[in-house]
């Protein structure tokens, strides 16, 4: 006999306490609620939703509370670390945009979703930027054309972005570059694929071990000026942010990369931040400025000009 199920036979009060619900039933039980609510009559539907409302706020004020709290915490933090990475909590935190996703993770997720399906057509997407709630995307293949399927696939791309991704309201096409008649010189010795304005090539991603992180200086294609970038492999996953702690513009060359935590410490004030996402713990409505970031023939290369 196991020793829960032993604890059980000789504690009636223990044996009698009710299994958590899972994820998956609380998520069921929201929906059910909500369906119930759309079936109301008019004035009984203002009264239950001004009682979700005031329920709502509530909760936030109390979690914005504990939050804080714990952010402030040494002993706390860490603690607050793995309470976020809770299916659960973390849906809940999010519902009252006590943590804020990224927005170029969001919609380039948001893209792997019917990616598959512009890729099934021969076509495919590339996010460029995201810029005062639009979306600027490349098509190609089959996506970048003017026939129905072309329509089609590019009507797939915006109700992805705009409907997946909440600051997103408007999608923008940017025309592919011509490719040149002449091959400079310069591309001979470089890379094998043309070099897109604006990006520049990282080193390969043997170099970012997974569960390290790596400040490389950057110059985009046809720009004069360079840009320190710091690059982090957490789980396999690379993404790139600004060389610069949100704290004081401070570089995080020397940041402590927690792969357990998945959390990025600045090495100057102790700023910490969600290395997937940017996200800052220590300070509300801080974040790292991430950086578009794609996987090349083993070569990683990073957008960081316009």
């Amino acid at each position: 006999m196991s020793t829960a199920v032993s604890e059980a036979s000789h504690n009636p009060d223990l044996a009698a306490r009710p299994v958590d619900p899972s994820f998956e039933e609380l998520a069921k039980r929201v929906d059910d609620a909500i369906a119930a609510l759309s079936a109301l009559d008019p004035e009984a539907r203002r009264v239950a939703e001004e009682l979700k409302v005031a329920v709502e706020t509530i909760h936030r004020a109390g979690l914005v509370t504990i939050v804080r709290a714990m952010r402030t915490s040494e002993s706390a933090r860490p603690l607050l670390f793995e309470l976020v990475d809770d299916p659960v909590v973390h849906l809940l935190l999010s519902l009252h945009e006590i943590i804020r996703p990224d927005p170029v993770t969001t919609a380039n997720k948001a893209l792997d979703e019917v990616r598959p399906q512009l890729q099934g057509h021969g076509g495919d997407v590339t996010l460029i930027r995201i810029e005062d709630g639009t979306a600027y995307v490349r098509l190609q293949g089959a996506c970048n054309g003017c026939s129905m399927s072309s329509v089609t696939l590019r009507n797939l791309v915006e109700k992805a972005l705009v409907d997946g991704v909440q600051p997103i309201t408007a999608v923008e096409v940017l025309p592919n570059e011509p490719e040149p008649t002449l091959i400079p010189t310069s591309s001979l010795f470089s890379s094998r694929h043309p070099v897109e304005e604006g990006w520049a090539e990282a080193g390969p991603v043997a170099d970012v071990p997974e569960g390290a992180l790596s400040a490389v200086q950057l110059r985009a294609a046809g720009s004069t000026q360079d840009v320190s970038v710091l690059v982090v492999n957490l789980d396999g996953q690379f993404t790139a942010y600004v060389n610069e702690c949100a704290h004081e513009a401070l570089p995080l060359d020397n940041a402590v990369l927690d792969a357990t935590n998945g959390t990025l410490t600045c090495p100057w004030h102790g700023f910490c931040y969600d290395a997937a996402s940017g996200e800052c713990f220590t300070a509300p409505a801080a974040q790292l400025e991430q950086l578009p970031l794609r996987v090349d023939d083993g070569q990683l290369w990073i957008r960081v000009g316009t």
